[in-house]
């Protein structure tokens, strides 16, 4: 059924329409509406049978959501950013424990400084804890891979995060195709654990293991990710003969037969890329797009042949890793058919700075033009970084730099350190 809707409000009517038992939250912008109208749903009896655990902090919410799948209920839970660090030890637990559950992360700056927009700087942070994670590039695929996400957690016994760019997702109205109950009934059977806590046949979970043996238990969480490579593409697959459009898989290429340049992104940025891959291929440029809806696993094979005969490839990032550069390009590398391929890393939209469509048909340009570096942060300020930097070398207190840099760009609210030099 088309429905115009909250995209929050779209994910929260889908992840009821699966049957979830147990959902913990713990609200943080901008996962904040998810969790809502889940709790709402919940209370007006729409989904049984259902507990909503209002719980003390994002470690509570996902230690919850450990127990009650180590008890075998099917569990839900969403964060974002700070939130996502508040339960890193849990995260790792849940992977390591191999416990199938689904968590929306509502994609927003870390701080410091204090940043409330999207980037992907929450879920990067987690890239390598052992769940599998997959970006939505628009508000109906993060709706459609939260169904799909509940099918691979349980069939593999992993826990997955879908990643939904917080605000430009999260918080936009758009017309989804809401699916029926028996749609997704049809697709998702009931949850049957691989493993359970049972007081009639007591186990440990979770015990200690020596140098003996923990070596063989985390390539057992390698193989089942190598595994999830194998059955996403057979899920989608499947969701398209159930609901009768393509959603999901482990990436989405665009014009990309004939494309000598490949631009390669996460999340909802894509769309903006594909209108300037329309605008340039309107000029004759042999030019076209990946998006990847599969990071972890990391989809190697397929990207090789998405590749194809590329001679450039740009990534575009929105989130850094310091002192290095860009997450995907570097995995990218490692899939790339021709080493002698050249791999252009743009971060872009650091703490929702916009990503304009002038903005990336210029670097796309510079990188057919061969005068593109190997890492460029777009739209950078090249002045205000001068500025500050020239500070810091006149004077030892020269106080906090994002304070300085607001007062330099125009921005009230910033206080002036003493003694600091204007």
């Amino acid at each position: 059924m088309l429905k115009q809707c909250e995209g929050s409000q779209a994910i929260a009517e889908v992840v009821a329409m699966c049957r979830p038992e147990v959902i913990c939250a713990y609200p943080i912008t901008p996962q904040t509406h998810i969790v809502e109208t889940l709790s709402s749903i919940v209370k007006a009896g729409r989904l049984k049978p259902c507990e909503f655990i209002n719980v003390e902090s994002e470690f509570g919410a996902l230690s919850v959501a450990i127990g009650a799948s180590a008890m075998g209920a099917r569990a839900y839970t969403a964060t974002a950013s700070q939130g996502i660090l508040f339960m890193a030890e849990a995260v790792y637990n849940a992977a390591g424990l191999g416990l199938p559950m689904v968590m929306t992360v509502g994609n927003r700056s870390i701080g410091a400084p204090i940043n409330i927009w999207n980037d992907h700087t929450d879920s990067m942070s987690m890239r390598d804890a052992g769940w599998i994670q997959l970006y939505a590039h628009d508000n109906q695929e993060a709706a459609d891979l939260h169904i799909q996400a509940f099918r691979l957690g349980e069939a593999l016994s992993l826990p997955v995060m879908v990643c939904v760019d917080g605000f430009i997702l999260t918080h936009a109205y758009d017309r989804i195709d809401v699916p029926t109950q028996e749609q997704v009934d049809t697709y998702l059977s009931p949850y049957e654990p691989q493993q359970v806590l049972d007081p009639d046949n007591p186990v440990t979970i979770g015990a200690m293991v020596g140098p003996e043996a923990f070596t063989e238990v985390r390539y057992l969480a390698h193989h089942k990710q190598l595994q999830a490579l194998e059955l996403i593409p057979a899920l989608a697959a499947e969701f398209k003969a159930t609901f009768g459009r393509d959603s999901g898989g482990l990436l989405h290429t665009y014009r990309t037969d004939d494309a000598d340049t490949i631009v390669c992104a996460l999340g909802s940025v894509n769309g903006t890329i594909r209108d300037v891959v329309d605008d340039m291929r309107g000029q004759g440029v042999r030019i076209g797009s990946v998006s990847l809806c599969t990071y972890r696993p990391f989809p190697s094979e397929a990207l090789r042949t998405a590749m194809g005969h590329a001679r450039r490839v740009i990534t575009i990032e929105k989130s850094l890793s310091v002192g290095i550069g860009g997450n995907v390009s570097h995995n990218l590398r490692m899939a790339l058919p021709d080493p002698a391929t050249r791999v252009h890393t743009v971060i872009a939209g650091l703490g929702g700075r916009p990503i304009t469509r002038a903005s990336l048909k210029r670097v796309f340009a510079q990188a057919i033009a061969g005068t593109l570096q190997p890492l460029t942060f777009l739209d950078l300020n090249t002045q205000v970084i001068e500025r500050q930097l020239e500070r810091e070398r006149a004077v030892r207190r020269s106080g906090p730099a994002a304070e300085a840099i607001l007062r330099d760009i125009g921005i009230n609210g910033a206080a002036q350190p003493e003694g600091n030099p204007t």
